[in-house]
């Protein structure tokens, strides 16, 4: 059972390793923690630093507000003082007087009606009228209504009908009822045309009759106060002003609106805004960078080693240039990851590089327009001036460069915002020590950044190009007649590629190392040979192509023994192909007539060129060695020559996997040509001198 377990976690944690090997895992976590350490940096940046705070407690320093910031609490202030002076508003309901005013005429209208019947007794007449009675008179008040005259009834009735009208007309609020009442009884009493008694009729008719016809509009009055409150600004507490003095008390106001900025430990709101608009930008930020290569450096993106190279050195540049703004914004070395993608990877990608982060940094550092253009222009200059760049004094060039840029960028936007000369100075000051700084760490990184991803820099070339590297020396001691042939290989290598746009310090490198395999065996090469007896006379053919096609296996495992790049080991390997040891074949052939002979072992065992590289050093490896077998060079035969091998090589597809055209291989021969006829020129025979010596006369 246990060692059944132990298989299974065994086979558990192939599967794991298996699953985070796969190329599209890497690409998926490289880019998810790339955004979430980048999150967690501006977040760090922007988000205000946090204190233990109570109401009462003396501020441990000037508390200011991050961004602009609503103080809720006077704003709330400010819509109650608001509502407070809106005044409600009322309206009137006609239907009340229209009401009343009916009830009224109908009251008369019965009374008239009863009054002149003719055939009952004024009993009879009275209750009648008590029935009808809609007004809640008493029976002495309706007695006086049967027996009073009607001229005075009808008297009295208009002005029954002309107060009510006034007095309802601007309308009468329940509180004001009473007080109303008052005022029609003594307005009645003053009239003199009436009796007392009929005085007290409209009185009564009109004080029992009157209501409540103006209400609170609650409505307008809700619409008014809305008016009123949405008319209060908002009293916004401004990006950088001070909330609490240092060493003032905290008041519950300040307390409120420091929780709303964040700047208090205890649970206040929830910034999410800030959050989200980080992620965004760096979402954004991320997109564009990949989208860039994807469009310009494709090939990119299929090398993790380099994904990650990118990711590493923007990070770190990143966080460097983050510590270095406390010290001046000035002093960044945003430049620097510039320098180092230019040289590593590509200048153009340097700059899309630089664009982002310099972005980035702006966002998280408050918006410095000052630092923006600079380490834009900066970071552009740096990423251009390292462009094929072949020795390290170049690199503090460029250094020196950034510097200068940095200076005039500075004096140009302190004299458009007449900045005092002193500002001016200091800056500029620290714009040149960040041109050195990333020089200096563009240097230091360098052969950190080189050796880790393993990354062939014109630099790196330069290096490996050292007659004393061991390889090189061993190769000049041990097989003196290979590292001569490799030394004009790589002249010719280098010539051809520069004249079709290849790389040419590249092809010239690698042909320096592409017969380092010989080193095994020099003596059975014919170039390391100094005596005419040669060892192959002695062996089968067979054998002796065996031996020579097997210098590439040796120098492959040679150039890894060394640890030469990766780029130069594809030379090793396919500056051969797979082409036929013709000498050897054609003598197997012509001595083992009884034995089929198999042109399989008798080709290379290697790669065919997939570089325009790789395809150079091929064929400068086949003329250079042609021609020197040559006797009596000249130029017609060199290029005959030159032409009958580029064609052969044609013929036998070697060239098929590599990109390279016709037009390419005729600047290539012509190349060839031009170096060959350097190297084999004739020379003058110079006379013999008979030099006679005279005896000195003394």
């Amino acid at each position: 059972m246990t060692l059944f377990t132990h298989m299974v976690h065994k086979i558990n944690n192939m599967v794991v390793i298996r699953f985070f090997r796969k190329k599209l895992v890497n690409k998926i976590m490289l880019t998810s923690i790339f955004f979430l350490l980048i999150f967690i940096s501006m977040l760090t940046s922007l988000a205000p630093e946090k204190y233990e705070l109570q109401v009462g407690q003396k501020s441990p320093a000037d508390l200011r507000a991050p961004r602009d910031i609503e103080n809720k609490i006077a704003t709330n202030r400010l819509i109650e003082k608001a509502i407070k002076s809106v005044e409600p508003r009322e309206k009137i309901d006609p239907t009340i007087q229209i009401d009343i005013k009916k009830k009224i005429e109908k009251f008369f209208k019965n009374a008239y009606q009863i009054r002149n019947l003719q055939d009952i007794t004024n009993e009879e007449k009275l209750s009648l009228l008590i029935k009808k009675n809609e007004l809640n008179l008493s029976e002495k008040e309706l007695s006086l209504m049967l027996v009073a005259s009607e001229k005075e009834l009808k008297n009295i009735e208009s002005y029954i009908y002309e107060i009510i009208t006034q007095v309802m007309s601007t309308g009468i609020k329940l509180e004001e009822l009473e007080k109303e009442k008052i005022a029609i009884e003594n307005y009645f009493k003053g009239l003199k045309e009436f009796s007392d008694k009929i005085k007290l009729l409209g009185i009564k008719i009109v004080n029992t009759s009157i209501k409540p016809n103006r209400f609170l509009d609650v409505e307008t009055t809700r619409q008014k106060i809305d008016e009123a409150k949405n008319a209060v600004e908002k009293v916004i507490v401004k990006k950088g002003s001070i909330i609490v003095n240092k060493g003032d008390i905290i008041t519950e106001e300040q307390l409120k609106l420091l929780k709303d900025a964040g700047i208090t430990k205890q649970q206040g709101n929830k910034d999410y805004s800030l959050y989200f608009g980080i992620a965004i930008l760096v979402i954004i930020a991320e997109v564009l960078l990949i989208a860039y290569i994807y469009v310009f450096n494709r090939d990119i993106l299929t090398s993790l080693s380099k994904l990650y190279l990118i990711f590493i050195i923007f990070l770190s540049v990143y966080l460097l240039s983050k510590t270095t703004y406390k010290i001046s914004c000035y002093a960044t070395p945003v430049a620097a990851s510039a320098m180092l993608i230019g040289i590593l990877i590509d200048s153009r990608l340097a700059i899309a590089v630089n664009l982002i982060m310099t972005v980035l940094l702006t966002l998280s550092s408050g918006n410095n327009i000052g630092f923006f253009i600079t380490s834009l222009i900066g970071g552009t200059v740096g990423a251009f001036s390292v462009t094929h760049t072949h020795q390290r004094s170049n690199i503090f060039l460029s250094g020196l460069i950034v510097s200068i840029c940095n200076m005039m960028i500075i004096i140009g936007l302190g004299l458009i915002n007449h900045y005092e000369l002193s500002k001016v100075l200091t800056d500029s000051f620290y714009g040149i020590l960040n041109g050195i700084f990333c020089a200096i760490l563009t240097i230091g990184s360098l052969p950190l950044w080189e050796s880790a991803f393993h990354i062939l820099t014109p630099l790196k070339l330069l290096e490996l190009s050292n007659p004393n590297h061991p390889i090189l020396k061993k190769l000049l001691l041990e097989a003196p007649g290979t590292y001569h042939h490799s030394i004009i290989v790589g002249n010719l290598s280098e010539a051809a590629a520069d004249a079709i746009g290849a790389n040419g310090l590249f092809a010239r490198v690698s042909a320096f190392y592409h017969d380092i395999g010989k080193l095994k065996r020099p003596y059975l090469f014919k170039e390391n040979q100094l005596t005419s007896e040669n060892p192959h006379d002695k062996i089968t053919a067979s054998l002796s192509a065996m031996i020579i096609t097997s210098h590439v296996d040796d120098g492959i495992e040679i150039a890894k023994k060394y640890k030469l790049p990766q780029e130069i080991i594809d030379i090793i390997e396919q500056h051969h192909g797979n082409t036929l040891v013709k000498y050897f074949y054609h003598k197997a052939i012509n001595d083992e007539k009884n034995k089929e002979v198999d042109e399989k072992d008798f080709r290379y065992n290697g790669t065919r060129p997939q570089s325009r590289e790789a395809a150079i050093v091929m064929l400068a490896d086949s003329i250079e060695a042609a021609v020197r077998s040559m006797p009596e060079p000249n130029s017609e035969k060199i290029k005959k020559l030159i032409d009958k091998i580029i064609e052969d090589k044609l013929n036998d597809h070697q060239l098929d996997e590599c990109d390279i055209t016709l037009k390419d291989l005729e600047k290539i021969a012509s190349s060839f040509i031009t170096v060959l006829m350097g190297i084999f020129h004739e020379r003058i025979e110079y006379p013999e001198l008979n030099i006679k010596k005279e005896e000195v006369v003394e």
